[in-house]
């Protein structure tokens, strides 16, 4: 009996391994299909005649502590988005956010950005920047770019327009 007892042992070992082997390659699939699925949805949702994106980087970090950003185009609200402390620190070493992905039509609109965060002088700060932004034909992408020069170091946001 004893015999017979590892025996089925043994072959469950090699069963169960077969069963992690078809779980992995499983995952492997959905993941390619999720990827797949997203970018079709993305080319769907977002095609790149109409596309407009903004961006989001900061100049000088050392100057300014970003808690928020809110985002308006043609005066309805985009998107708002709260910063962990991780997100502050990959804006600090150079990173670049994605902040916004649209479909906007050819011509003129106007694009509002509000910032919330703490200034040099530990004073919370509360400021907003409208821009005048031109769509033309195919993608178009912006960076807003929020800075605090010296000697003041009051947060500022200027406007990127990528070529």
């Amino acid at each position: 009996m004893l015999v017979l007892s590892l025996a089925v042992g043994a072959g469950s070992t090699s069963a169960d391994e077969a069963l992690d082997a078809d779980i992995d390659q499983l995952k492997a699939e959905v993941a390619s299909l999720s990827q797949s699925l997203f970018e079709l949805e993305e080319s769907i949702l977002h095609p790149a005649d109409t596309q407009f994106a903004v961006y989001l980087s900061l100049a000088d970090a050392q100057a300014f502590v970003l808690d928020s950003v809110e985002l308006a185009v043609d005066g309805r609200p985009a998107v708002s988005h709260l910063y962990t402390d991780r997100e502050r620190q990959a804006l600090a070493q150079g990173g670049l956010q994605r902040l916004y992905l649209g479909n906007l039509a050819s011509g003129e609109h106007t694009l509002s950005a509000t910032f919330n965060g703490q200034a040099a002088n530990d004073r919370y700060v509360r400021r907003e920047a409208s821009f005048t932004v031109r769509k033309g034909t195919g993608e178009t992408r912006v960076q807003l770019v929020l800075e605090a020069r010296a000697p003041e170091f009051q947060p500022v946001f200027t406007l990127r327009e990528w070529q």
